[in-house]
């Protein structure tokens, strides 16, 4: 028994010690909760930055010491943490949805409609998947009903979210939907929950590809929904911030913005944290919806905030990424990069990277 316990306890230390080190995905996982279990100081230094040809709409991820991003210079890159290009792989157009790394492969999207397997290490392509439509959002993964594979689904401006193997990139299945899908979907392993431009949250269960049941949210869904504790976060274009309960599929509060919301929500403990296009950050409690904290930046901020432990970490239209304190709301640091940042952040341990619009790769640590 006392080994199984030691054993158990070291297996947690090594997936631990791997979150901290890696961003595998948009918003840090499949819930796309935003959470990274990294304390980070009170003041962060510039340590590198990487030029790309073009604007960076695209998000970084982080896996085993490199760093992956989109441009819109059509690229798809491969950088290592000391900001040195390992390798960049030519796609049709822009890519400005965030890359996924998964068993070794990075799948990233384009906004011609495709969907690129490319493996990690060498950046060959292993195979293309094409949809009608653009894709804005990432892949996201799920496991097949028999666990013994694994699948990505994503969505297109085709109004479906695709399900594709990801030995064979052929489709598994295909939901249609009323218009376009912007986002990412989120999952528990169960459903998809995502939204798009006809005004509903969709639930579809990930194994079958059928619509387990959907919630009408009054107006286009730009952003991304995360998964926490049987209920879904969102925004949507009118400015109202929701929290879904997905068992009873009823909404349980509402916030009443002013503003679109295009950023996606970070959830942590009892708060929830996310941008808006009034030039603003909002912190709700999560159980009742209840406003905490408002926090002022000067431009839209369409960039999704990461909460580090207590630190939130976001970008902004004012071509500033901010650190702010979980719990009070106020400023603990900033730099400023001189043009609008709609990346979102990838945070890990000694490290935090982001994009920028002026066509760079920015990592922030301690020298």
């Amino acid at each position: 028994m006392k080994k199984l316990l030691f054993l158990f306890l070291f297996l947690n230390q090594v997936l631990i010690a791997q979150d901290n080190s890696n961003w595998p995905c948009f918003r840090g996982n499949q819930a796309l909760n935003g959470y990274a279990n990294v304390q980070l100081p009170k003041s962060l230094k510039l340590l590198w930055t990487f030029k790309t040809e073009d604007a960076i709409k695209s998000s970084p991820i982080v896996q085993n010491g490199n760093i992956y991003i989109g441009s819109n210079d059509g690229y798809i890159y491969s950088i290592s943490d000391k900001g040195v290009l390992n390798w960049k792989y030519k796609s049709a157009t822009s890519i400005e949805s965030p890359p996924l790394y998964l068993d070794n492969t990075i799948y990233a999207s384009s906004l011609e409609g495709s969907v690129y397997a490319i493996e990690a290490k060498s950046g060959k392509l292993k195979w293309e998947y094409k949809t009608d439509g653009q894709i804005s959002g990432s892949a996201n993964w799920v496991f097949s009903a028999d666990k013994k594979s694994k699948r990505i689904m994503v969505g297109s401006y085709d109004f479906f979210l695709h399900c594709i193997n990801i030995s064979t990139g052929k489709a598994v299945w295909k939901y249609e939907t009323e218009n376009y899908i912007n986002g990412t979907p989120s999952t528990n392993g169960e459903h998809a929950a995502f939204g798009g431009c006809d005004g509903n949250l969709y639930l579809v269960d990930v194994k079958t590809g059928k619509l387990a049941d959907k919630i009408e949210i009054g107006t286009y869904m730009a952003a991304s929904a995360t998964i926490e504790g049987g209920k879904a976060y969102f925004g949507n274009y009118d400015g109202g911030f929701y929290c879904a309960n997905l068992k009873t599929k009823k909404i349980e509060w509402t916030y009443k913005g002013k503003m679109p919301t295009i950023s996606s929500p970070a959830v942590s403990g009892d708060k929830v944290v996310v941008g808006s296009q009034d030039k603003s950050v909002y912190c709700f409690e999560k159980s009742t919806g209840k406003l905490l904290w408002t926090f002022k930046t000067l431009g839209k901020v369409d960039s999704s905030p990461v909460i580090a432990k207590n630190t939130v970490v976001i970008g902004s239209g004012d071509g500033r990424i901010y650190m702010i304190d979980l719990n009070k709301g106020e400023k603990i640091w900033s730099y400023e990069i001189g043009k609008p940042i709609t990346s979102t952040p990838a945070v890990v341990k000694n490290m935090v990277v982001i994009g920028s619009e002026d066509g760079s790769v920015y990592a922030f640590g301690v020298k």
